[in-house]
């Protein structure tokens, strides 16, 4: 679900299509945060629960609670993922729902999570800025261009 003109919406059209579409209330607790912070109308408000009237809200449980604590309690040593963020993968893993974000980063160390994303591994892009050129001296950490072209002359 995303705001009307929000162009990153078309990229996930064709996964969301004939599907039923699940919403987290923290997901609908943050909207509307956005909404009264941005001091919405009260007519677009109700564009807003219009919209939402389309989807189900997934609701708060004790399972939900229950696999909060366990995800949160499970989570590699060093990897800190926001609450509301751990409550949204909670209701997603609870009843096994994939969870669609374009937010990859702040989900994608979730254990059990089914995370669906069209957005780039940034990671993966990362690492490629650090491949190894095969030059041996630690001194040249760049690509060749960024390296002297004298370099490999100096090592003879």
């Amino acid at each position: 679900m995303t705001k009307p003109g929000d162009t990153r919406g078309e990229i996930y059209r064709s996964r969301v299509r004939n599907r039923r579409l699940c919403v987290c209330f923290v997901s609908i607790g943050e909207m509307l945060f956005g909404a009264y912070k941005k001091r919405w109308s009260s007519q677009n408000i109700e564009r807003l629960k219009s919209r939402l009237r389309s989807v189900v809200i997934v609701p708060f449980d004790y399972a939900v609670c229950q696999t909060y604590a366990s995800l949160k309690s499970n989570l590699p040593i060093g990897i800190c993922v926001a609450d509301n963020d751990l409550w949204i993968a909670a209701c997603a893993v609870r009843h096994a729902i994939p969870l669609m974000s374009h937010n990859r980063k702040h989900f994608e160390k979730i254990p059990g999570l089914i995370l669906e994303s069209e957005a780039p591994i940034i990671r993966e892009i990362e690492s490629q800025t650090k491949m190894d050129y095969g030059t041996t001296d630690s001194s040249e950490t760049g690509p060749p261009s960024e390296q002297s072209p004298s370099s490999e002359l100096k090592k003879d």
